[in-house]
């Protein structure tokens, strides 16, 4: 598997699992009905990157940058999709290690995820794995399609000593 940077012939393997991940409605706080432009322009700001196997076929794709502007830029941000089909071969750990030392790289000092919704139990043992303490949980900030009203989990892992 290859991390690389993502390039705009990418967004067409990217979207449909996107599309899918969105529209099921449990791991991100996007509409459920995100549009084609929207979900490019929100996805591919900043830094963009793709897992793809030998073949090239795209496996997962994360993006990345600052979590807040000005005073707060310091401190990185991403998120992370796997093709649901493509799933448990690693991509997830594979593009979580891969940012980390990207957001490393680029000097922020730690990096924050604002929102894992608490009942991505896979997310948040990765990240866990990975390094990352758990902060908060903002309770009742999700709206799950089955479980309801179910918390957000911010999570938090320096990046520099």
């Amino acid at each position: 598997m290859l991390i690389r940077d993502a390039t705009p012939d990418d967004w067409p393997a990217v979207w449909p699992f996107l599309r899918a991940i969105v529209a099921a409605g449990e791991t991100y706080t996007l509409p459920r009905d995100l549009s084609e432009d929207a979900a490019r322009a929100i996805w591919t700001a900043g830094a963009w990157f793709v897992a793809v196997d030998d073949d090239g076929t795209v496996l997962g794709t994360a993006k990345a940058g600052p979590n807040q502007l000005g005073p707060g830029a310091h401190v990185a941000t991403a998120s992370f999709m796997v093709d649901p089909a493509r799933g448990r071969r690693g991509v997830g750990r594979a593009l979580g290690e891969h940012v980390v030392a990207w957001a490393t790289e680029q000097g922020f000092r730690s990096m924050q995820f604002n929102a894992v919704v608490e009942t991505n139990t896979r997310a948040l043992a990765l990240w866990h794995a990975l390094g990352f303490a758990t902060v908060g949980v903002v309770p009742g900030a999700f709206h799950h399609p089955e479980h309801g009203y179910v918390g957000l989990t911010v999570m938090h892992r320096p990046l520099t000593g």
